[in-house]
């Protein structure tokens, strides 16, 4: 439905913005969107090397149109909090949290940004989706201003931040990245000095989902057993169900002792 779509898409094009700025290459972003209404929340995850997934609790919820007529993703989304979690190989990832302040999305991130990093920052999301229901077009911006940044430079993105009405609507003109930078960094002589090509990709495997079940625990396990029935999980992710037979459950038992 288009409401999910978006919420996702928006959710999807932030964590990749934000995971190409993890230093690691091995280092990994999640987002969890967790609010009460009907999308019944968002998981995103992405790396530093622009690789996205992600998936929505309930991707058939369908809403109204807003007060404004548009895609009602903040009635959607709901109340609740917002989580970002960064694993980037130490004995524990870290993880900040704060409440969801609109439901928007780049509204929420921020916030988060303002108040969990404390970095003064201006996100800007917006996902075309088209009359079939398929993506047209998904971009966005995230600005964060440096320590002792200009009292000139400060004033002069605002003004320019404030021009832009709607990402979505840019989106619809065709512009392109590289517009978004002119538009936001009018009249300072940006530079481009790097590129990163997104793409969704899920690492799931039915090894990895082997080692999931090893970890749920021997009385779990059993009770899967005793019921003498097939197994089948399903990644969120990318749709893939994973079959295991009652045998290949009793290895996995023998294993997990």
């Amino acid at each position: 439905m288009p409401v999910a779509t978006a919420a996702l898409g928006r959710t999807m094009t932030a964590a990749v913005m934000m995971g190409t700025m993890l230093k690691g290459e091995d280092d990994l972003l999640t987002i969890r969107v967790c609010g009460d209404g009907p999308l019944r929340g968002i998981t995103v995850t992405a790396d530093s090397k622009a690789t996205v997934k992600g998936y929505v609790g309930n991707p058939g919820v369908d809403l109204p149109l807003n007060a404004v007529g548009k895609l009602d993703v903040a009635g959607a989304v709901g109340a609740g909090h917002l989580d970002i979690i960064r694993d980037m190989g130490l004995k524990e990832p870290y993880a900040g949290q704060t409440p969801i302040v609109s439901g928007e999305i780049a509204e929420d991130l921020t916030y988060y940004f303002a108040n969990s990093e404390q970095v003064p920052s201006s996100v800007g999301l917006g996902v075309l989706v088209d009359r079939d229901l398929s993506v047209k077009r998904a971009g966005g911006f995230i600005v964060q201003l440096l320590p002792f940044a200009d009292d000139e430079v400060i004033t002069k993105l605002e003004e320019n931040l404030s021009s832009i009405k709607s990402v979505t609507g840019l989106l619809d003109e065709g512009k392109t990245p590289e517009d978004l930078i002119e538009i936001i960094a009018k009249g300072m002589d940006p530079e481009i000095v790097d590129f990163a090509e997104p793409k969704f990709s899920c690492n799931c495997s039915k090894e990895r989902v082997k080692k999931a079940l090893i970890s749920i625990g021997g009385k779990e396990l059993d009770s899967m057993i005793e019921e003498g029935k097939n197994v089948q999980l399903h990644c969120a992710f990318c749709n893939t169900d994973y079959d295991f037979t009652v045998e290949e459950l009793k290895e996995i038992r023998e294993i997990a002792k």
